[in-house]
């Protein structure tokens, strides 16, 4: 019996965390976590994140199929048009500007709802325009609320720029080199879609209930922001700034396995090998250090992935965040917009979720095996 499973000869088995059950179907992401596979609706993670654009991919997970060039320009302009926050929501942003970012993304989510015409209109038409708002609008939430909590006033976005480019501009008032450009794009195109993780399974058990879309993504910016499942990101930035220089990589690593304590950015609930997503990641922060002369940061992730090869074997790899941080850190990204960062990429598999599970709903109610005491007598307080 494997260790998370539990369960009597006479009674039923239980997997803790779910681990290995299948409750549903979905088209949206394949993953071998032995062979170390990811596809977005048949598509290799590898292609998408060489040749495609978050744009392109947003439209794959929202419509099934690779956009053409006209289709893509008309999903460009909506995602564009969309880029704009209710003037309330951006009170509600200053009113909670000291919460973290993730705390104030999750409410911001939800006061949307109070805007969006769609609102209460479960329909696959009506979810769909809401998914795409929704792509648009969290990047926004996430730069208004950056730049409110550093005293500066909120900018409006640029019609002319990508997802990637205007989260940038949004944040840093200045248009973005062309390979920060490409580099958070190709991080939002990886983070897209990930199959039933925390998050996504949290949205798809809130829609089971029939609530609505900003409802379901509201639990899964709260499934995120849990340090086990978004937290990693930001954790291997203080990692490599705890180690400090590449030699100091090894006893660092071993003075964590020596008190059991994880190394960030290692390990994953469903690769067995290497996340597929990691080496995008890594060519990225190879080049981005070099370019910015702080090559050290490159220098101690590599010498840590080397000292965690005896691990390998136990299936403890590398995954996707290990690099992602220090990509956002190079850029000028503050550590607590690591995990928002994600957020930005993952709706439109968020709302892919949401859409399969409305489209043949039940109610997603698992089981607990009861382990209190058996049955008692009541006593009135008075005999207590």
């Amino acid at each position: 019996m494997a260790a998370d499973e539990t369960g009597a000869d006479d009674g039923p088995q239980i997997h803790r965390g779910l681990n290995g059950v299948y409750f549903d179907r979905s088209a949206a992401s394949f993953i071998d976590g032995r062979a170390g596979i990811l596809t977005y609706r048949g598509y290799s993670i590898h292609d998408l994140a060489s040749q495609s654009t978050f744009e392109e991919v947003g439209y794959l997970l929202l419509h099934h199929e690779l956009p053409t060039q006209a289709e893509l320009a008309a999903f460009r302009t909506e995602l564009s048009n969309s880029r704009v926050l209710p003037e309330p929501v951006i009170d509600v942003i200053r009113s909670v500007a000291s919460a973290h970012p993730m705390d104030v993304l999750r409410t911001a989510v939800s006061a949307l709802a109070a805007f969006d015409p769609d609102v209460a209109d479960n329909s696959p038409e009506a979810t769909l325009r809401k998914g795409v708002r929704l792509t648009a609008q969290v990047p926004v939430i996430v730069a208004t609320h950056y730049r409110i909590r550093k005293n500066l006033d909120p900018l409006e976005s640029d019609p002319e720029l990508g997802h990637a480019a205007n989260f940038l501009y949004l944040i840093n008032g200045e248009r973005a080199s062309d390979d920060a450009v490409a580099l958070m794009d190709k991080d939002a195109i990886l983070h897209a879609e990930h199959g039933s993780n925390a998050s996504s399974f949290t949205a798809r058990v809130v829609a089971a209930t029939d609530a609505n879309l900003h409802a379901a993504i509201t639990s899964a910016v709260a499934a995120l922001s849990g340090p086990a499942h978004g937290g990693a990101a930001e954790n291997v930035m203080l990692m490599a700034q705890e180690i400090g220089e590449p030699e100091n990589a090894a006893a660092y690593v071993k003075a964590l396995r020596k008190d059991r304590k994880p190394v960030m950015g290692f390990g994953h609930r469903v690769y067995r090998s290497e996340d597929p997503r990691a080496r995008h990641m890594r060519e990225g922060v190879e080049r981005l250090s070099r370019e910015m002369g702080e090559p050290k940061w490159h220098q101690i992730l590599e010498a840590t992935v080397e000292a965690m090869k005896p691990y390998a074997r136990l299936g403890v790899n590398v995954n996707v965040d290990f690099y992602a941080g220090v990509v956002y850190y190079l850029l000028g990204i503050p550590e607590d917009l690591f995990v928002p960062i994600f957020a930005m990429g993952r709706v439109p598999g968020w709302a892919a979720q949401v859409i399969e599970q409305f489209e043949h709903n039940i109610l997603i109610r698992p089981l607990t095996v009861y382990n209190g005491p058996d049955a008692r007598d009541y006593v009135p307080i008075t005999a207590r």
